[in-house]
């Protein structure tokens, strides 16, 4: 249901590719300078858009250099109820003990541990979350007492109920849509995304792109992770239609 997750650099990338690169993508360079706003501001910022874009791993990759110590991150994988994330941020916070019983108590207990210090809580998967459970988190942002930052990171369904109420949507201090590659981003990024594509064909890049990464992160991801199994086994040097063709056969998909 949830879990709380490190943001140790070898989780960032989808099916933990090996020899992957971070690459300073717009959108990560744009996510870097929010984030420092937002963490300097000690405000809120919602990270939205379509799954496999590259959200959690800009957000990550970018904490880790503005606020190593100060990152605690939950996250959902299916809808929780604000007792859910009470103790789920109880856990995170490594506070001991046993939870309270009343959500009263409960919400001092933890303004009290978040007053302590300076934090930053990254929400990922919010678009898990309902209204009351983003209301929860305004309280306790809003409390004079602690002392956070709050980001939000999340598919469309995450933006429309931020938006919808104005009592949430007027403390978020940043609003960041993520958008798939262009295919003139696909063909700068890629190559340097991973060595397999490094001396690839310009030609097959942007075959691949239309047939099976259509601009996503994390469909690259996963064709470069069977790219790098198809060459282990066929013994061959780069990448070829061929190969893609192998591919493309695995991901259920046809080359045309």
């Amino acid at each position: 249901m949830s879990a709380w997750l490190d943001i140790d650099g070898r989780v960032d990338h989808y099916l933990g590719l090996a020899g992957a690169n971070i690459v300073a993508t717009q959108s990560l360079l744009t996510t870097r300078d929010n984030l420092a706003d937002v963490v300097a501001a000690k405000a809120m910022m919602c990270v939205h858009g379509d799954a496999g874009l590259g959200k959690t791993l800009s957000v990550n990759a970018s904490l880790r250099t503005l606020a190593p110590e100060d990152v605690y991150r939950v996250q959902f994988r299916a809808r929780p109820t604000p007792r859910d994330i009470r103790h789920v941020l109880f856990d995170a916070l490594g506070i001991g003990g046993h939870p309270p019983a009343a959500p009263i108590e409960f919400d001092s207990l933890l303004k009290d541990v978040l007053a302590e210090r300076f934090r930053v809580l990254v929400c990922d998967e919010a678009q898990w979350l309902s209204r009351e459970c983003f209301e929860f988190w305004r309280h306790l942002w809003d409390d004079p007492r602690t002392d956070i930052a709050i980001v939000f990171v999340g598919g469309g369904d995450c933006y429309k109920v931020l938006r919808r109420e104005p009592m949430l949507s007027s403390r978020v201090y940043v609003w960041q849509e993520f958008r798939r590659m262009t295919r003139a981003q696909v063909l700068e990024i890629i190559p340097a995304f991973h060595p397999v594509w490094a001396d690839a064909d310009i030609e097959d890049i942007a075959f691949t792109d239309t047939h099976a990464g259509h601009g996503n992160f994390r469909a690259w991801a996963r064709i470069t992770s069977h790219v790098v199994t198809g060459l282990a086994r066929t013994e061959r040097s780069r990448v070829d239609r061929e190969l893609l063709q192998w591919v493309f056969s695995r991901l259920g998909g046809l080359s045309g």
